[in-house]
């Protein structure tokens, strides 16, 4: 899971607990110019194929964490429960899309869209 907060011009994400071994990362802050779009992610969380990993962490119905490459680009993934899953997508950035498990994703979303407008 990740908590999300915004300081000034960007958009922290946290990795929470022991999904920082999973996922080989601790934080990532995402200049909010770069965010493009977030939105729920249930089916695409649900998908049994994430891309190729590098590095990260997959186990089938426990988690998906970490830094993947699929036709999109790199993406990061943190995950264990799919209904809290989110999208974000990102445009010039090392991401296109961060995947990630908050733990109120309407929130979630109200903040990055609020945090994006100008």
């Amino acid at each position: 899971m990740v908590t999300l907060h915004v300081a000034g011009p960007d958009l922290v994400v946290s990795v929470v607990g022991l999904d920082k071994l999973w996922s080989f990362k601790s934080t990532l802050t995402i200049p909010l110019a770069h965010v493009a779009e977030a939105h729920p992610a249930t089916e695409e969380s649900r998908r049994t194929w994430h891309g190729l990993r590098a590095p990260g962490t997959h186990v089938p119905g426990w988690i998906t964490a970490g830094t993947y490459y699929d036709k999109t680009g790199r993406v990061f993934w943190d995950v264990s429960n799919p209904d809290n899953a989110i999208e974000i997508a990102l445009h010039d950035d090392r991401f296109s899309r961060l995947i990630v498990e908050v733990e109120d994703p309407a929130a979630a979303i109200e903040l990055i869209r609020g945090a994006s407008t100008p």
